[in-house]
C-alpha cells in the first residue's frame, strides 16, 4: 500500500508540474474549499512544489511507511492503513482551512503533514530508534523532540513555504491514531523513554 500512495503521488506530482491549471486545481486554497471545492483538502497532498519536496517526503513515507503498514495491517487492514494516510493529509489542514479561510493569496500542496503522521507512530513504538538524519544517527525520541520545537519556534518566526503547522498536526495524529488504536502505547511509550520497561 505504501508502495502504491508513492507511485500515484509521483504521478500526480509529474502531471501537475506539467499542467499549473492542474496544480491550481488541486493545490489548497482555504476560500476555495469553503466555497465548496471540497477536493482540495485531500488532492493537495498529492503535488509538490519541485523535486526535492517530493524526494524528501516519498523516502521518509517510503522507510516508515512499510515499516508502519507491516505493523498495522494485522489491526486495520491495507484500507485502514490507507485511510490512516489520507486522514493525515485531511487533519494536517484543517487549522489552514480555519485560520486562513478568507485569505486568497495562501497556497499549500505537499504530503509532509500525513508523513509526519507516519513517522511519529513509528517513533511511538520505537522512542530510541536511530534515525538517519542528514546522514547523523539520532535517537527517534531526541528528534521528535527537536522537530516539534524547531516546528513551533517556525509557525511563528520562519519566512520559508514550508507549512510547519501541517507537519505538527500531522505528527499529533500520527500519535492521536496509534494511542487510540492501543492505549496501552502511551504509557509503554513513556516506559521505554525513561528506561522503565
Amino acid at each position: 500500500m505504501t508502495l502504491i500512495i508513492i507511485v500515484v503521488t509521483v504521478i500526480i506530482s509529474f502531471l501537475a508540474w506539467q499542467n499549473p491549471r492542474l496544480l491550481d486545481t488541486l493545490i489548497l486554497r482555504p476560500p476555495a474549499v469553503w466555497r465548496g471545492e471540497f477536493w482540495r483538502v485531500l488532492s493537495h497532498g498529492f503535488i509538490h512544489a519541485d523535486g526535492n519536496h517530493l524526494l524528501f517526503n516519498m523516502i521518509t513515507l517510503f522507510f516508515f511507511g512499510t515499516v508502519m503498514e507491516n505493523i498495522l495491517f494485522e489491526r486495520i487492514g491495507a484500507v485502514g492503513f490507507a485511510l490512516f494516510y489520507l486522514a493525515g493529509i485531511v487533519v494536517a489542514s484543517i487549522p489552514d482551512l480555519l485560520r486562513r479561510r478568507r485569505d486568497s493569496d495562501y497556497a499549500s500542496l505537499g504530503a509532509s503533514g500525513a508523513v509526519a503522521g507516519m513517522l511519529f507512530a513509528y517513533i511511538l513504538l520505537d522512542p530510541w530508534a536511530m534515525l538517519l538524519v542528514f546522514f547523523v544517527p539520532v535517537p527517534a525520541v531526541i528528534f521528535a523532540a527537536l522537530f516539534v520545537a524547531y516546528s513551533l519556534w517556525a509557525e511563528r518566526h520562519s519566512r520559508s513555504n514550508l507549512n510547519h503547522g501541517a507537519h505538527l498536526w500531522g505528527a499529533a495524529w500520527g500519535v492521536v491514531f496509534m494511542v487510540a488504536l492501543e492505549p496501552a502505547l502511551l504509557p509503554r511509550f513513556f516506559s521505554k523513554v525513561l528506561g522503565t520497561g
